[in-house]
């Protein structure tokens, strides 16, 4: 039988606290929204007393978000948990967080109390929150560091005073699995009035292990978890919701419990918060990472083509991706690539998906990625002109503000290397004029343009031009990560045209001469 966790998302008070992710209150509510929609069970909406921004927000979160619990922070102090229930009127299911340091290094250098006024003043804090509210929460912060004895006496007696939910955080990410397992079930096991109150828990990334520490709880009791969107947080961040969450959907098996989130909203809700924090998610990022739903080995390539199930654990629509990716690179096979190119449109016999994989591969060894962009204009430019008499081999130029641009080129023609070398004005119509001196051809050039097909740093080049000769007009095209090889590549397809269209015309006239 599957328990229910509860999911208490606190990316709008610990999460904010990543540096440099503040939020303004509207920010705030956008999330909140979201979260919302996200079918999260509890919105921690700040901590109102630490600043009047954070007030303004909890209280709009409070009067206008339906259906969560609206949660608010607040120390064991009177002015806190005022300001607490203060924000959280308007709110129809509202809840009070406090919390109070218990380790004995909180204990002897942060608050200098001893425990009997721990203890005191613990349960003086619920049974203050409790006047404004039956739903009270309690931290015993750092409590992965406190004396487990000391530890189970505070629950207890918070419990007594009213607290509905005793939440144990690992507040510096101390703890390990193992060890966090067994303070959860030593709490479940020791604390006699645990059974009146939901155990919850909040856990720091300090050492990577916020999200097994936070599986490892609910293995051993905890109902509740405390997390946040892309886990971040203070200092190494928190706990991730989405891990957290997939990783009890994907192993029902093994945890055998649920929770009410609509997973297909998890990307969605991942690329807000990362948009309005401007906190970037890593790419290899488990679940919402840019990488996480796209394949480049080749092996892997071909097995997901088989069936994806070989590779990949979750289903990308579950998160709200439309479908995993096959990212053409280096590595991919010729699988991955003869669908991709299928996908495309392009339908080729095995001669030309042979020559255009070679240019693939040399194409994938310059970029990191190789777009649909890319692969259309290598299958394109692998459609040969009527008669190819000149091939390029090699381009080689040098040009700077001191230095008079010059190009060497070497071309092929019927098993021959041609070479030779020419100045311009910049290093294109170096190419050009070298090109004119090795094929005996100097048409006008009519037209030229150059635009990226692709994105990013190693944005593929193409290359469209018009060249005229004798009354002829023909267009040319080249693609390149270099523009200058692409330059050159146009004009000397542009070149072949023309020597193939004025033979075809020298032909005619000789024919039209023989048959009048």
């Amino acid at each position: 039988m599957s328990r229910r966790i509860v999911i208490f998302d606190t990316t709008l008070r610990d999460g904010e606290q990543c540096p440099g992710a503040s939020l303004t209150p509207p920010e705030k509510l956008e999330i909140a929204k979201q979260l919302a929609r996200l079918g999260v069970d509890v919105i921690e909406g700040g901590f109102p007393l630490a600043s009047p921004g954070d007030r303004q927000a909890v209280k709009m979160i409070a009067q206008t978000i339906k259906g969560p619990t609206i949660a608010a922070l607040a120390r064991s102090l009177a002015p806190d948990i005022d300001a607490a229930a203060a924000a959280l009127a308007p709110a129809k299911k509202k809840r009070i967080h406090v919390f109070l340091a218990t380790s004995p290094i909180h204990r002897k250098y942060k608050l200098h109390k001893a425990q009997a006024e721990i203890l005191r003043q613990a349960v003086w804090a619920v049974t203050y929150a409790k006047k404004y509210s039956t739903d009270v929460e309690f931290s015993p912060e750092d409590a992965s560091r406190t004396e487990p004895e000391f530890l189970y006496q505070v629950l207890e007696a918070v419990i007594k005073a009213g607290a509905t939910t005793v939440n144990i955080p690992d507040t510096v990410g101390f703890a390990i699995p193992e060890e966090f397992g067994a303070l959860i079930n030593g709490i479940t096991e020791h604390v006699v009035n645990i059974e009146d109150a939901t155990i919850s828990v909040h856990c720091h990334n300090d050492l990577g292990l916020s999200v097994p520490n936070s599986l490892a709880a609910i293995s051993n009791g905890a109902g509740q978890v405390e997390c946040t969107i892309n886990g971040i947080g203070e200092r190494a961040g928190n706990a991730s919701l989405e891990e957290i969450v997939m990783s009890l959907k994907i192993r029902q098996d093994f945890y055998r419990a649920t929770t009410g989130i609509d997973t297909r909203q998890i990307h969605k809700t991942s690329r807000l918060v990362s948009s309005l924090t401007g906190i970037v998610v890593q790419p290899n990022k488990a679940i919402v990472g840019e990488n996480a739903f796209r394949h480049e080995s080749g092996i892997h390539q071909d097995g997901m083509l088989k069936h994806r199930a070989t590779y990949e654990i979750m289903r990308p629509q579950d998160i709200g991706l439309a479908d995993s990716t096959l990212v053409l690179g280096k590595l991919s096979g010729r699988h991955a690539f003869a669908k991709r190119l299928g996908a495309l449109g392009f339908r080729l016999s095995k001669a030309e998906l042979d020559r255009a994989f070679e240019r693939f591969k040399v194409l994938a060894d310059k970029k990191k990625e190789v777009f649909d962009e890319d692969l259309a204009a290598i299958i394109e430019e692998d459609m040969p002109p009527e008669q190819e008499t000149y091939k390029l081999v090699y381009v080689h130029t040098a040009s700077g503000s001191d230095t008079v641009p010059t190009a060497t080129i070497r071309l092929v023609k019927d098993g021959k290397e041609l070479q030779d070398a020419a100045c311009g004005d910049g290093p294109v119509d170096a190419c050009y004029k070298t090109i004119d001196r090795l094929t005996g051809v100097s048409p006008e050039l009519v037209d030229y343009s150059l635009h990226a097909v692709t994105k990013g740093k190693d944005a593929l080049g193409e290359v469209s031009l018009k060249l005229r000769y004798r009354h002829i007009e023909v267009g040319g095209r080249g693609t390149s990560t270099d523009v200058i090889e692409a330059s050159a590549k146009a004009y000397l397809n542009a070149v072949n045209k023309l020597i193939s269209s004025t033979t075809r015309q020298a032909y005619l006239k000789r024919r039209q001469a023989l048959h009048p």
